[in-house]
């Protein structure tokens, strides 16, 4: 069912993530009408991940996908509405807060703000042009694609580490090229990075990638030494950070330089009755039980404002 325009929401939350669809179950199961809005799919970049083995409660290992459509479920058993849309732009007038989408605007009295991010680029010439022929973000999503193949992945925290380990097991070789001399990665990643096929490039970046109409190799260069080598590829996996989704309310709300909401613990922003929860929000630590938990204080907060 498509959303009512002629409507006003208690809440509508914009993105259906961890922070999103928590947040929406507790809206929902506290009897608000609430509506989440996502221009993808259910659970963001968790649902990306296939390997996921430090959400509480789930021992063993779980993956992003059924975790994302679990919390989607859980929150329609509450009556939550969810919908596919695109919010291009938040206005506020007076205790309405108004949300343009291409169908149309949508009002509601409160709004919680969890759109969460995307990949961070490594800016080359050539890098948009050749995603989906060679370069991805997403090495559980495309993987399969470079089975006993040679890739590399670029990055040094747990993403790239976890990525590396995920290629390991299908491809000939994978080489991890980090810029530093050390991996951002926690010990949990970083202990299983030590596989034959695995090759880390230390103090390294990729000056160009190299191409066939796809993705051949890259241009690698150490930073020390200033030394050049290429590298033969049959793919190159991005993984070196994300840029927040909130260009869409630029203006509106209040960020920091990087794009970041400037909402404190309490998910409160600038704006009366709009909040922000997640991987979105300016914070020390981003994880999928971080974001579920600014969820929760967001409806919490949204709870308190309707009040």
């Amino acid at each position: 069912m498509k959303p009512d325009l002629n409507k006003i929401y208690d809440v509508i939350i914009v993105g259906a993530g961890p922070a999103g669809l928590t947040a929406a179950l507790y809206c929902g199961r506290a009897g608000f009408d609430t509506l989440v809005l996502e221009k993808l799919s259910p659970g963001g970049q968790m649902a990306t991940t296939n390997e996921i083995e430090n959400y509480p409660g789930f021992p063993g290992i779980t993956d992003g996908f059924t975790l994302a459509m679990n919390m989607k479920a859980q929150a329609e058993q509450f009556g939550v509405q969810q919908d596919y849309a695109e919010v291009k732009a938040l206005r506020v007038e007076g205790e309405i807060k108004l949300l343009d989408t291409k169908d149309g605007t949508l009002r509601a009295k409160s709004v919680i703000l969890a759109p969460g991010g995307a990949e961070r680029l490594l800016g080359l010439p050539n890098e948009t042009a050749l995603r989906g022929k060679g370069v991805s973000y997403c090495a559980t999503c495309d993987g399969a694609f470079y089975r006993g193949k040679t890739v590399a992945v670029v990055g040094g925290g747990d993403t790239a580490a976890a990525d590396a380990v995920f290629l390991s097991s299908l491809c000939e070789k994978v080489y991890l090229i980090h810029r530093r001399d050390t991996l951002r990665a926690s010990k949990s990643y970083t202990g299983k990075l030590n596989k034959p096929n695995v090759e880390i490039l230390w103090d390294s970046v990729v000056e160009e990638i190299l191409e066939n109409g796809r993705v051949c190799g890259v241009r690698v260069r150490n930073v020390k030494t200033q030394a050049v080598k290429e590298l033969k590829l049959s793919g190159l996996f991005v993984a070196v950070g994300n840029v927040p989704a909130t260009e869409f309310v630029r203006g509106a709300v209040e960020l920091d330089a990087a794009g970041y909401f400037l909402a404190g613990e309490d998910t409160k922003t600038n704006l009366p009755g709009v909040f922000a929860a997640g991987d979105c929000r300016k914070k020390p630590l981003r994880q999928i039980v971080t974001a579920a938990a600014d969820g929760a204080v967001a409806a919490y907060a949204a709870e308190a404002y309707l009040s």
